[in-house]
């Protein structure tokens, strides 16, 4: 569907612009008009170098895809056609990009597609996830339900990152703040300190060489200090996409002090919701593994999540398999047994996705105070070194005249 790029006036007479998607120039004047607009001018902005510049600018983001399917759900649950909500999400969403993608699924699904199918075509912003659940709604003809159940699980989903995000805010600013005054220190202060000490001839201790040596290699080789960070860097995003080597990355994220904690009460909430969310969209409990196991972004769970499913595709159980694996709490498992056994798989995982939850909140509402020890004992370091290695050997100095 073209996208247009429009000039006018509102009731107050104030001057706007911005883009509007419609089939035609005379549908995208109507569709302003009704919005009260008034002095209207519309050019296609399509194919045009602005729009391209402007989609390469602004990434479809997590909140934007939560917003425009809370939307979506909202206007089909009221019964409006399809085409129609479409039309309406994309003139809603501020995100040219999502704009432009749900401009052409409109124009694809109003031509005789399938929405899952459309959305399919563009698995880089609609996963597989979102694809399965709303094809398993097309097919029961609960379109409207799942929808509801995938804004839902999207909207929590988003809330938790965010939750874990701030939480981790003050950890970052932290530690940064000790590495910049380190680094000051090294660069600013120890340099001028320890030229009265090179210049007594004294006989400097070892503590105090090594300060020196650091000192000198910060102030002249920084350059080289970046090329390595950068080098590091780019080599873990290179190890973290090798197969053989992220199950290594993935272990050690689980068995970190403190942050393994809150990974693994991440892992948990994603899978159980996210496999709650389609077995009550109607997908079957080993298609509902299978793509899990794609979105829970870890490779520990991932294999853990495919070896369920081939273990239920044999007749066998999930707890099976979560059972006899060390990741897995064994509460978890024990809760899928049960839920297993009497038939109310979708109410045990709710009740493991709930309590996990409360654990997260809990356990990043204290991060800060389970941090401090670290924090504290990497300053009393820091002071330590200071005074060992300039401090005392400037006082003896002092005291020798």
């Amino acid at each position: 569907m073209p996208i247009f790029r429009y000039k006018a006036k509102n009731r107050k007479g104030k001057k706007v612009q911005d883009m509007v998607s419609a089939f035609n120039d005379r549908a995208a004047m109507e569709s302003l008009q009704k919005r009260g607009l008034t002095n209207i001018s519309v050019v296609n902005k399509t194919n045009s170098l602005e729009l391209k510049f402007l989609s390469l600018l602004n990434p479809v983001k997590i909140k934007d895809l939560v917003i425009f399917f809370r939307q979506f759900s909202v206007m089909i649950t009221a019964s409006l056609p399809l085409v129609q909500s479409l039309k309406v999400a994309s003139e809603q969403t501020t995100n040219i990009t999502l704009k432009m993608i749900v401009s052409e699924i409109a124009q694809e699904v109003d031509g005789g597609s399938r929405l899952s199918e459309a959305l399919a075509k563009r698995s880089k912003v609609f996963p597989q996830f979102y694809v399965s659940v709303i094809k398993s709604g097309e097919t029961s003809g609960k379109l409207d339900e799942v929808l509801n159940y995938l804004a839902d699980e999207m909207e929590r989903n988003y809330d938790m990152m965010n939750k874990v995000k701030g939480a981790m805010i003050y950890p970052v600013v932290v530690f940064i703040g000790l590495l910049g005054v380190g680094v000051l220190m090294m660069v600013v202060v120890i340099p001028q300190i320890t030229s009265i000490l090179k210049a007594t001839n004294a006989n400097l201790p070892l503590a105090t060489r090594v300060v020196v040596a650091i000192s000198d290699f910060l102030t002249y080789y920084w350059w080289l200090l970046i090329i390595l960070a950068v080098g590091l860097f780019a080599g873990l995003k290179l190890l973290a996409k090798n197969e053989s080597t992220r199950g290594y990355l993935d272990y050690i994220k689980l068995k970190l002090p403190v942050f393994g904690k809150l990974f693994q009460y991440i892992y948990i909430v994603r899978f159980s919701r996210s496999i709650q969310t389609l077995v009550a969209g109607g997908v079957q409990i080993t298609k509902s593994l299978e793509i899990v196991a794609e979105i829970v972004d870890n490779k520990i769970y991932q294999d853990v999540l495919l070896e369920a499913a081939e273990e239920v595709k044999v007749g066998n159980t999930i707890s099976s398999v979560f059972l006899k694996n060390e990741i897995i709490p064994s509460m978890v498992s024990h809760m899928i047994s049960v839920g297993e056994r009497s038939g109310k798989m979708l109410l045990v995982l709710e009740k493991v996705s709930d309590f996990y939850d409360r654990e997260l909140s809990n356990l990043t509402s204290n991060l800060m105070s389970l941090l401090e020890p670290l924090i504290v004992i990497v300053m009393g370091v820091g002071v330590g070194i200071m005074v060992s290695a300039v401090i005392l050997p400037m006082y003896n100095v002092a005291t020798a005249f």
